[in-house]
């Protein structure tokens, strides 16, 4: 499912207009970048867990010429899969 998809679900779940339906979607995706980029974590009861942990800097080796090179520390997002939603896939 891509945003478009999900923007049409939500407007025939919910009976609103496309619009609505984009700027609810567009909240939420705004939303949660703007707490994981202030540190915060995002939790959604039964979906999942969206934090921001940093990855050390370490070495690593180029594939085509086997040359050692420095990966800088940097930044990634996390997300931890609920309960509800992890026995839901099972």
């Amino acid at each position: 499912m891509n945003k478009g998809q999900l923007i049409e679900k939500i407007m025939s779940d919910a009976k609103i207009s496309k619009p609505q339906a984009t700027a609810a979607v567009t909240s939420l995706t705004d939303n949660i970048e703007s707490s994981l980029q202030s540190g915060e974590k995002v939790v959604l009861a039964g979906l999942g867990t969206f934090s921001v942990k940093t990855r050390k800097a370490r070495t690593g080796r180029n594939p085509r010429t086997g040359e050692s090179l420095q990966i800088s520390e940097r930044k990634v997002v996390r997300f931890k899969v609920g309960k509800t939603l992890k026995d839901a896939v099972k």
